[in-house]
């Protein structure tokens, strides 16, 4: 089992030079011997005698991370459940309010296929939408058939679509629901805290353009108040490596930054 994972988790962060999870706090990453390429193209283009202009470099460098830090944020937004941008799930609870109609005040479930059902309005999709989205649809709907102007709440009470799942050195393995959100540090908790055998840094892997993106975390140091601990994003997986599996993934902990320092968004 231990080779497997192991197996696996090479595969997974494969030739990524990325050192930040989407959503952390983004900086523009670029490998030294790409560094190294663009100083000695900067050196050739400079004429005999005359300093190097690197400002724009500088400028195009800054936006690209400026691009990189709203791309990490938008991302970040869609899985967390206090943002407005928020995409509601299969299993997420609703509160929805229609204003001085407490008959069509309701509590509501969406389904496993992303739809729910509403008074007066029947089934609708809920589904990868927001709740800003589904206030308008239901507006939309009332005010043509049934209501003058009304004014209609959708809240998001239980985010049970939202899951992170731990593996490895832990009690209790398996899927963790994020309602209200949680942290590294729950998460671990939640799966019955560290085995005995486990190692002291924990990798976690994101989705990110149909590939996982791993960065490694010292639980010792997040325990310790040194470093701050990090919101987890629906689908992030946990990997608590322990002795044995330690040969396996060792290239992985090795070439990744330690980012307890940059925690996730």
């Amino acid at each position: 089992m231990a080779a497997i994972l192991a197996a696996a988790l090479v595969s997974a962060c494969g030739a990524s030079s990325i050192s930040l999870l989407p959503g952390e706090d983004a900086q523009l990453v670029t490998s030294a011997p790409a560094q190294a390429q663009e100083r000695a193209t900067d050196t050739a283009a400079s004429p005999p005698g005359k300093a190097q202009q690197p400002a724009s470099s500088r400028q195009h460098t800054e936006a690209s991370r400026e691009e990189a830090q709203k791309k990490a944020e938008q991302f970040a937004s869609v899985a967390d459940p206090n943002s407005k941008a928020y995409r509601i799930g299969p299993r997420d609870v609703l509160e929805i309010a229609v204003f001085k109609v407490p008959d069509l005040s309701k509590t509501v479930q969406v389904s496993e296929a992303g739809t729910l059902n509403y008074p007066l309005a029947g089934e609708i999709v809920a589904g990868n939408r927001t709740a800003r989205e589904i206030e308008q649809e239901l507006t939309k709907i009332l005010g043509a058939k049934y209501l003058k102007n009304p004014a209609v709440t959708v809240f998001v009470k239980e985010h049970n679509s939202q899951r992170v799942t731990v593996e490895g050195s832990v009690v209790k393995p398996g899927v963790i629901p994020m309602a209200g959100g949680l942290t590294l540090l729950q998460a671990i908790a939640q799966a019955g805290g560290l085995g005995p055998h486990a190692e002291k840094t924990v990798i976690v892997f994101r989705m990110a353009d149909g590939k996982r993106v791993p960065a490694k975390y010292d639980v010792s140091d997040i325990r310790d108040g040194n470093a701050e601990d990090p919101q987890m994003q629906s689908g992030d997986v946990v990997i608590v490596p322990n002795s044995q599996m330690r040969e396996g993934i060792d290239t992985v902990v090795k070439f990744l930054p330690l980012a307890s320092i940059a925690p996730l968004l």
